[in-house]
């Protein structure tokens, strides 16, 4: 929770929600509010509004989350509040919920409060002026401050090279927060393998070129597990081979949208909780294949490129906070992802290996978990390679 001489006048939270058929179902059987305007699409259709309309308080039922979990947070008593119901919210909105300090009493300890709601086409659909009562708490004993906990947050977590990572880190006395974009399933199963373990897990599910939702995942980590002190980030765009000459800017723009806006996005919400805490470790995932390049990649290889020069500059902008940024560039792995690169080139890269073999996800979960631990402290703007001894430096 937020202390009240720390909340800042014009200090705003936000959040995004997307209204589900599932969400209204669950507030009827809540509030016994099952008014046939919402729930029945036959009645609607004979009313102005044409379809069913969500309830006006479900979605005020998010504010209460701003309020309680994120401004002021932990502990908050919303006494007041004022609203107006502008335009309907059907089930598909995607709703922004924002609220913004406008004054805060020091005799009182209360802060006010403007609360808006948003819909995707950027119209307001509810507005009104929240009144938040930050309670005090005892603080205990001064005491020395130990080493935060380590947490991590590992992006990619349910693929192959990610599972293995998230184990590694487990075994070596990380909490884990396991993120999933398509393959949750995975994900539970890799969430079951950390907390057999002995360590805390959560499961995040996010699409990383989206802001918001990187913020949202964040800030769950953040709840359930305290603040991450490792992002680990191993996600990529689909390695499929095209010839250079089929190559379209829609191919560099998707792997530049998850290679780098996403790497971005993650930096730039997970970095606070490090520089609040004065330690923290980045490790992103970049490829043999910056130095070795293989024909028919341009588009993953430019964008690994920029990766690396990206992590090099943030090093420098996040040492000063106690932030290390590395990179491990693997050769040619065995997993999933190589389902896509014939059976004959792998076998002709593992030939060039002077170990002669593919590395496996456990040999890059090794190097990361390295990275990630205090053994690694004076490490920073490096890139470790993992390649068996194809390319030595």
């Amino acid at each position: 929770m937020a202390r009240f001489d720390e909340i800042l006048v014009g200090q705003v939270a936000e959040l995004e929600h997307v209204v589900t058929e599932k969400d209204l179902e669950r507030f009827v059987a809540l509030s016994g509010d099952d008014n046939r305007l919402h729930v029945d699409a036959e009645y609607a259709a004979r009313t102005s509004f044409k379809k069913p309309v969500a309830h006006g308080m479900l979605g005020v039922s998010f504010i209460s989350t701003i309020i309680g979990t994120r401004l002021p947070g932990d502990g908050a008593l919303w006494f007041s509040q004022s609203l107006e119901f502008l335009l309907p919210v059907r089930v598909g909105d995607t709703l922004l919920v924002r609220a913004e300090v406008l004054s805060k009493s020091e005799r009182t300890q209360v802060i006010e409060l403007q609360t808006d709601i948003f819909n995707q086409n950027r119209q307001k659909v509810t507005t009104g002026i929240a009144k938040v009562k930050v309670v005090d708490f005892e603080e205990g004993e001064t005491v020395e401050p130990e080493p935060p906990r380590p947490v991590a947050l590992v992006v990619g977590g349910s693929g192959g090279m990610g599972s293995a990572i998230c184990r590694s880190l487990a075994a070596a006395g990380f909490d884990v927060a396991v993120h999933g974009f398509t393959q949750m399933d995975k994900a539970a199963a890799v969430a079951r393998d950390v907390e057999a373990s002995g360590q805390k897990t959560v499961i995040v599910n996010a699409d990383i070129r989206d802001e918001a939702a990187v913020a949202n995942m964040v800030h769950h980590v953040k709840r359930h597990l305290g603040n991450i002190t490792v992002l680990v980030n191993c996600t990529t765009a689909p390695m499929a081979p095209i010839r250079w000459t089929d190559v379209l800017w829609k191919d560099f723009d998707a792997h530049f949208q998850t290679a780098l806006q996403g790497a971005f996005y993650l930096v730039r919400h997970v970095a606070p909780q490090m520089e609040a805490v004065g330690y923290g470790k980045i490790i992103h995932i970049s490829a043999q294949m910056i130095d070795t390049p293989m024909g028919n990649q341009l588009p993953f290889i430019t964008t690994k490129a920029a990766l690396e020069g990206f992590s090099h500059a943030l090093a420098i902008e996040l040492a000063s906070s106690g932030i290390r940024v590395n990179m491990v560039a693997p050769g040619m792995t065995d997993t999933q992802q190589m389902s896509e690169v014939p059976e004959r080139i792998r076998l002709m890269a593992a030939a060039r290996v002077p170990l002669r073999r593919l590395a496996k996800p456990e040999d890059i979960a090794g190097v990361v978990t390295f990275l990630a631990s205090r053994q690694s402290d004076y490490l920073t703007g490096e890139t470790i390679r993992v390649n068996g001894g194809q390319v030595m430096a």
